[in-house]
């Protein structure tokens, strides 16, 4: 016990805080009580939790708020557009809407076919993306930084300013190739066009209405925001450390191996995050959706929004007071069934985009 007292004298002599700390907790609980819980710093303390909290409350408020809105009036039948006591909870609750935009816009069709189609756009973009920043970041050759200076580019510049020159393009697209004797005198894009029942043209053929131009685009990492994805790519490459490389070449491994065998793996978190970008966007696209489709208004999600079910339209009709602000609830309910899906590939895929962005090292040296 001699021996402890004196430890613990030596202790406080060593450190003044510790005296401080053994006297405190020596004293009456009613003194230590208020101490801690009646002075200045705790009422700082209180002051300050309390703004976080309600600066918080109020940021997830303005937030949420319109979302919560709009999931309340998908529920909501015509006469609770009408009904001035409604506000958020629905009166009169139904499924009808969810069930007329299922039967009706053809739901299940455009949800295959833009899934199919944005699957396989994000799959081309990373791989293109990763092909061109993996040639940026390690390979050393003259116009580097300006080709990287033109991709940047390619992030700043609208969309809308090569609307014409994109849709002109793919109107009349034709590239003359040597083998069209053996293609039955058509050129080789040609022949191909006529597997996806394009329409021929006097200088080339047309591409609108199918899935060519989007393909194509994808394929070339000229699709849209691709710019991005290779400034992301480029620097998570440019931290993957030399060594691993030079001992892959050592190996006998050739570019296209290493690249393949060692770099890949190696950057399957940022190609997730890449994936997830690039099929988020293409999902919720309607830039190119409305440039290259033309015809089938039913074809992707997007496009379900333009229209009102027949028998939705009809059952407004009573309710003329709130029919504008009906078919905005079902034009709302459409964008939640679009967006619903992105929700919950997110929910799974959320650790993988975390870890995307960590390790991307955002630097634009």
């Amino acid at each position: 016990m001699d021996a402890i007292k004196r430890q613990n004298v030596g202790a406080m002599r060593r450190d003044p805080n510790a005296k401080i700390k053994v006297e405190f907790d020596r004293a009456p609980l009613s003194q230590r009580l208020k101490a801690k819980y009646l002075s200045l710093f705790f009422l700082k303390k209180v002051v300050w939790y309390i703004f976080r909290l309600i600066l918080l409350i109020g940021i997830a408020y303005i937030v949420l708020f319109p979302f919560i809105t709009q999931i309340a009036g998908s529920f909501m039948s015509p006469e609770d557009f009408v009904d001035v006591t409604v506000l958020i909870i629905p009166k009169h609750f139904t499924l009808d809407t969810y069930t007329a935009i299922f039967n009706e816009s053809n739901y299940t069709e455009a949800f295959l076919n833009t899934l199919i189609l944005s699957v396989s756009c994000a799959v081309l973009q990373t791989f293109a993306c990763a092909l061109v920043a993996y040639g940026i970041a390690k390979f050393k050759f003259k116009g580097a930084k300006v080709i990287f200076a033109l991709v940047l580019l390619t992030m700043i510049i609208p969309h809308q300013t090569l609307y014409s020159a994109i849709f002109g393009f793919f109107t009349s697209f034709d590239i003359r190739d040597p083998i069209s004797t053996v293609l039955g005198g058509k050129g080789l894009f040609e022949f191909i066009g006529g597997l996806f029942n394009s329409q021929d043209t006097v200088g080339g053929m047309i591409l609108i209405d199918t899935y060519m131009p989007l393909i194509i685009l994808s394929l070339f990492g000229l699709a849209f925001k691709n710019g991005l994805y290779i400034f992301l790519l480029r620097q998570f490459f440019r931290g993957v450390p030399d060594e691993l490389e030079e001992s892959a070449y050592i190996d006998g491994s050739g570019t296209f191996k290493t690249f393949f065998k060692i770099i890949l793996p190696l950057s399957v978190p940022m190609l997730i995050t890449v994936f997830l970008f690039a099929f988020s966007w293409q999902w919720t696209d309607t830039f190119y959706a409305n440039m290259f489709f033309k015809g089938d208004s039913t074809k992707l999600l997007p496009f379900i929004v333009k229209n009102i079910p027949e028998t939705l339209r009809k059952k407004s009709e009573a309710y003329l007071a709130g029919q504008n602000l009906y078919f905005s609830a079902i034009r709302n309910t459409c964008g939640i069934m679009i967006i619903a899906p992105l929700v919950i590939v997110y929910v799974f895929c959320q650790k993988y985009l975390v870890q995307g962005i960590e390790r991307s090292g955002l630097t634009a040296d």
